[in-house]
C-alpha cells in the first residue's frame, strides 16, 4: 500500500507541478525537439505512475481482501478502526463500492481518450482523401523552376483564404490554398512545404492526437491541458527548424507573415522587422481554411515563432537547454519505476 500511495502522490505532484517546472525551460524553444520530449516524458511519467499505483491497489485487494480493507480502514481512522468495524458488512460494502467506482472512472477516462483518438483519425483520413481527390497537383500551379522538389501528395485547393497545412492519411497530403499560392514566392513556398513535410516526418499529428485525447480523458488536469498546448507549440517550432535548414530563415519568416496577415511580404521586408514586432499586430486570416484534422504553418504561436526565428538563442543557451532537458526527460521516465521497486 505504501508503494501505491507513493506512486499516487507522485502522479498528483506531476499533474499539478510539472507544468510550472517545464514551462520556463521550454518557453523560448531553445531546443524544440527536446522540449517536445520532456513534455511527453512528463505526461507519460505521471500517467504511468497513476496506472501502476492503480494496478498495485487492485492486485493487493484481489489477493488479500481482508488485510486490504483493514489497512484502508486504519489509514483513515487509525486506532478507532477495530475488527468490529472493518469486518462489518456495511464497511466492506462501502469499500467494494468505492473500488468499483474507481475502476469505472478509469475505464470511462480510457474510453473518452480512445474515442477522441479514433474520431481524430477518421477525420484526418477523410480530409486527406478528399483533398487528394479535389485538389490539383502543385506542379500545375507553380511556374517552371519554382516548384520545390519532392512534391508528391501536395495539392492546391481553390480557396481565397491563405493557408497551408498537412493531414496524415494513406497517403498523407500537404494542402496549399490558392490564396496562399497567390501570396508566396518560390523560396517562401519551398519553406512552407518543408515545414509541413517536417510535421509528417516527425509524426506530429500522432502527438497532437494523443495529447488531445488525454486532455479529453482528464479535463482540468494541468499536465495534460497545458501539455497538449505545449506539444502543439513546440511541434511548430521543431518544424520551423527543419524548414530553416532546407529553405533558409528569411524565406520562412516572410512566408509565415504573408499567410498570417493575408498580405504579400517580399524577402527584402525581413530587414525591417525586429524581434517581438510584426506578426503580433495582425490577425491570422488563413486559419478559417484549416480543418481541425490539419497541422498548419500558421495555426499556432506565430508571433513567438517569428520572434524566435528573428532572434534565435545562442549556441551556449542551446547547449545548456539540451543538457537540462535530456537529464530531466531521463529522470521523469525513471521515477515511476524507481518508486515501484524501492522498499518503503
Amino acid at each position: 500500500m505504501i508503494t501505491a500511495l507513493a506512486l499516487f502522490g507522485y502522479a498528483v505532484a506531476a499533474a499539478g507541478c510539472a507544468p510550472t517546472l517545464l514551462a520556463p525551460l521550454t518557453s523560448r524553444g531553445a531546443s524544440a525537439r527536446l522540449g517536445l520530449t520532456v513534455w511527453l516524458a512528463a505526461m507519460a511519467s505521471g500517467g504511468a505512475a497513476a496506472a501502476l499505483g492503480t494496478y498495485l491497489v487492485i492486485a493487493t485487494a484481489v489477493a488479500n481482501w481482508a488485510p486490504f480493507t483493514a489497512a484502508v480502514c486504519r489509514s483513515v481512522a487509525g486506532d478507532a478502526c477495530t475488527p468490529l468495524v472493518y469486518r462489518s458488512e456495511l464497511y466492506e460494502g462501502g469499500v467494494t463500492g468505492l473500488a468499483v467506482a474507481v475502476v469505472l472512472g478509469a475505464l470511462a477516462a480510457l474510453w473518452r481518450c480512445g474515442r477522441r483518438v479514433q474520431r481524430a483519425q477518421r477525420q484526418t483520413r477523410a480530409h486527406a482523401e478528399a483533398a487528394l481527390l479535389a485538389g490539383r497537383a502543385l506542379a500545375d500551379q507553380v511556374p517552371a523552376g519554382h516548384a520545390p522538389a519532392g512534391r508528391t501528395g501536395t495539392v492546391v485547393l481553390d480557396d481565397p483564404r491563405p493557408a497551408a497545412y498537412c493531414v496524415a492519411g494513406r497517403p498523407a497530403a500537404i494542402v496549399v490554398t490558392s490564396g496562399a499560392l497567390a501570396l508566396l514566392g518560390g523560396p517562401q513556398l519551398a519553406a512552407v512545404l518543408a515545414h509541413e513535410r517536417a510535421h509528417l516526418a516527425g509524426r506530429h499529428h500522432v502527438l497532437a492526437t494523443v495529447t488531445r485525447g488525454l486532455t479529453a480523458a482528464f479535463p482540468g488536469v494541468p499536465l495534460f491541458t497545458r501539455g497538449a498546448a505545449e506539444v502543439a507549440r513546440l511541434s511548430e517550432m521543431a518544424a520551423d527548424d527543419a524548414a530553416v535548414r532546407l529553405a533558409g530563415r528569411p524565406a520562412l519568416v516572410t512566408a509565415l507573415l504573408a499567410i498570417a496577415t493575408g498580405a504579400p511580404v517580399p524577402g527584402t521586408g525581413l530587414a525591417g522587422l525586429v524581434p517581438g514586432h510584426g506578426a503580433s499586430d495582425h490577425g491570422a486570416s488563413g486559419h478559417g481554411a484549416v480543418p481541425a484534422a490539419g497541422l498548419a504553418a500558421t495555426a499556432c504561436a506565430v508571433p513567438a515563432r517569428v520572434e524566435r526565428l528573428l532572434d534565435p538563442p545562442g549556441r551556449s543557451t542551446v547547449a545548456v537547454s539540451r543538457l537540462a532537458l535530456a537529464a530531466l526527460s531521463v529522470l521523469l521516465l525513471l521515477l515511476p519505476a524507481a518508486l515501484a521497486v524501492l522498499p518503503f
